[in-house]
C-alpha cells in the first residue's frame, strides 16, 4: 500500500498558483483535522508558502478525542506554531482567529501609521487537505454562505478572493495533498476521514482499518454502535456479520450485504455518528 499516487492535476496547478501569489499574502491559515492532526498536515507546504507567518487552525474539535488531540496541540506549539482549535458546528473560537490575525499584523500596521499611512487590508491564504473544513471555516468567518460546502473532497476548484470584512481578505484554495502517500497509516487515516476519494484505496481495507483502530483505542464505541466486544483479526467476517445484523445490512434470504456493511462503517465515521475519536496517536518520539 505504500507510494499511493493520487495527485489530481488541479493540486499541482494550485501549488503553482500559490507560489505565484504568495508575495501578496501576509498570513497563512493552515487548516488541519483534529481527528488526524498529523496525517492531515500538508507535507510539502513550506516549499510554496515561503516563511509567511502562520496560524495552524485545527477543525473538527467537536468530533475528536480532545484528550489525545491536546497532545498534538502542545507538540505543534513546541514547534513554534500558533494553534487555534475550532468547533465549526457551534462556531466557537472563530473570533479568536480574527483576534490572532490582528495581533500578527499589529507591528506592520504600527509602522504604517508611524509613516503617515493608513492600515491596509490583511491578505490571508487559507490552505489544507481536502474535506478538512476550509469552506465551512470561511463561511463562519464571513457570517454567511460564501463557498460551497460538501462532505467529500474536491469541492473547491479554483483560487478565489473572499472579503471577510473591511480589513481582511482571504484567498481560498482547493484542497491539496502531496504527490506520494508513502506512509500506510497516513493514507488509511486520510481515507477513513474522506480526505482522499473513495476509489483510491479498497473500501474494505479502509473499513477494516477503521474497525481495528476503534477496537484498539475506543472499544466502547464499537460495543455501543455495533454490539461488538471482540474482533478476530484472522477472520473478520464474523465481526462484519454482527454489524450487518445490528445495522440491518441484509439482502433477500437474510444474508449479509457486505458492501452495505462496509459503507455503513465508513459513513458512520464520515458523518460524525461515531465521534470523540482521534486516529493519529501522539508517540513520545515525536517530542523534541
Amino acid at each position: 500500500m505504500t507510494n499511493i499516487n493520487w495527485y489530481p492535476g488541479h493540486m499541482a496547478k494550485t501549488k503553482r498558483l500559490i507560489k505565484e501569489k504568495i508575495d501578496l499574502i501576509d498570513i497563512v491559515y493552515e487548516v488541519i483535522d483534529g481527528r488526524m492532526p498529523y496525517s492531515s498536515k500538508i507535507r510539502d507546504i513550506d516549499q510554496y508558502i515561503k516563511n509567511k507567518p502562520r496560524l495552524l487552525i485545527m477543525t473538527k474539535i467537536d468530533l475528536c478525542d480532545m484528550q489525545e488531540t491536546q497532545k498534538w496541540i502542545k507538540y505543534y506549539e513546541k514547534q513554534g506554531y500558533k494553534v487555534l482549535p475550532v468547533d465549526l458546528k457551534e462556531n466557537t473560537n472563530i473570533n479568536k482567529i480574527l483576534s490572532a490575525t490582528e495581533e500578527m499584523m499589529k507591528e506592520d500596521n504600527q509602522k504604517r501609521i508611524e509613516q503617515g499611512m493608513n492600515k491596509r487590508k490583511t491578505r490571508v491564504l487559507i490552505v489544507g487537505i481536502p474535506n478538512v473544513g476550509k469552506s465551512t471555516l470561511i463561511n463562519r468567518l464571513v457570517g454567511k454562505k460564501a463557498t460551497n460546502v460538501g462532505n467529500k473532497p474536491g469541492i473547491t476548484k479554483s483560487l478565489d478572493w473572499i472579503r471577510i470584512n473591511e480589513s481582511l481578505e482571504l484567498l481560498d484554495t482547493p484542497g491539496i495533498l502531496w504527490p506520494k502517500l508513502d506512509e500506510e497509516k497516513v493514507a488509511l487515516n486520510l481515507a477513513s476521514f474522506t480526505a482522499i476519494k473513495e476509489e483510491v484505496l479498497p473500501l474494505d481495507e479502509v473499513a477494516i482499518y477503521i474497525l481495528k483502530t476503534l477496537y484498539k483505542y475506543y472499544p466502547e464505541k464499537l460495543k455501543e454502535r455495533y454490539g461488538i466486544t471482540n474482533i478476530n483479526y484472522d477472520d473478520i467476517l464474523p465481526t462484519l456479520d454482527v454489524i450487518g445484523k445490528k445495522r440491518g445490512c441484509l439482502i433477500k434470504g437474510g444474508e449479509i450485504d457486505y458492501d452495505k456493511v462496509i459503507s455503513v462503517i465508513i459513513n458512520d465515521v464520515k458523518e460524525g455518528i461515531i465521534k470523540n475519536i482521534t486516529f493519529d496517536r501522539f508517540e513520545g518520539e515525536l517530542d523534541g
